[in-house]
């Protein structure tokens, strides 16, 4: 299977298992409210990538739907990280925060619904994230919510958006912009291969391979971000990116340094294909 097809495959399959989240929500305007951001696209790297990990271990990723008559925990897990994910877009594209009023060329959820429906959305994704973990086998439920919560917790991605409001002063220097985005951006993108990980079996020496990769993968990710996003950037009070600092070629040039180092970290595993092609799209692809 070519790294396309095996894209497309899982991300079916994760496109099938969020169409079931939010069935049961209830009043009607606020379950459609809550499936709106889950059906406008986007890439679904961090589920891919939590499926990617679980197969590079030799574990099986594809197939099933998160219910607990179909268990497949890394499906669970991948679902868990993309509405947490989407959690932190729709309030991120809040007034008080960004103030964003499009997401993947579609009206942001308060523009639709309204900021106090946004609020509660985002809320919802959030709990979700949870209770879907609350369907993995009991003993992969604690590992499971301990990798998550760290992730997006007051040490991960929420202090990543303190950083990017300005709670700790101005960013003006390449280790500040690092420590960002490790905490935005890395740090659920590492949660989701240790996830994959978790979901096979790994053992602790895989993990920390897993996370080598999810750290590299992550700056990658942003810094390529940095150079698609480079004239905008560009302009006199953008916001602080590697272009900025190290210049757009100075940038390419290290993110793809970083997906160098993921791919070397996990290439000694039994089947890390998926994983490195996801490694060369952080750094190769056009948006």
């Amino acid at each position: 299977m070519t790294p396309e097809a095996w894209r497309r495959d899982r991300q079916d399959r994760v496109e099938s298992a969020l169409a079931e989240v939010f069935a049961e929500a209830w009043p009607p305007r606020f379950r459609e409210a809550c499936q709106y951001p889950l059906r406008t696209g986007g890439k679904r790297l961090r589920p891919l990538l939590c499926l990617a990990a679980a197969e590079a271990v030799g574990g099986v990723a594809g197939g099933g739907t998160p219910r607990p008559s179909e268990e497949n925990p890394a499906l669970i897990a991948a679902v868990a990280l993309e509405l947490l994910h989407t959690y932190s877009l729709v309030h991120d594209d809040l007034p008080c925060m960004d103030d964003d009023a499009m997401r993947r060329g579609r009206p942001t959820v308060h523009v639709v619904y309204g900021e106090g429906t946004a609020v509660l959305v985002g809320d919802a994704l959030l709990t979700e994230a949870f209770a879907t973990l609350g369907r993995l086998p009991p003993g992969l439920v604690a590992p499971m919510v301990r990798e998550l919560a760290a992730a997006g917790g007051a040490s991960g991605m929420i202090a990543g958006q303190a950083l990017d409001i300005g709670l700790d002063g101005a960013v003006v220097d390449r280790g500040a912009l690092e420590r960002l985005h490790r905490a935005k951006t890395g740090a659920l993108l590492r949660a989701s291969v240790r996830m994959g990980g978790i979901a096979a079996g790994a053992d602790s020496d895989t993990l920390a391979a897993l996370g080598t990769f999810g750290d590299a993968v992550g700056l990658a990710f942003q810094i390529r971000d940095d150079v698609l996003d480079a004239d905008q950037d560009a302009r006199e009070g953008g916001p602080p990116s590697f272009v900025r600092l190290l210049g757009r070629d100075g940038a390419q040039a290290l993110a793809r340094a970083q997906a160098d180092a993921a791919v070397a970290a996990v290439r000694h595993l039994p089947a890390p294909g998926p994983l490195c092609a996801l490694a060369a799209m952080a750094v190769e692809r056009d948006a």
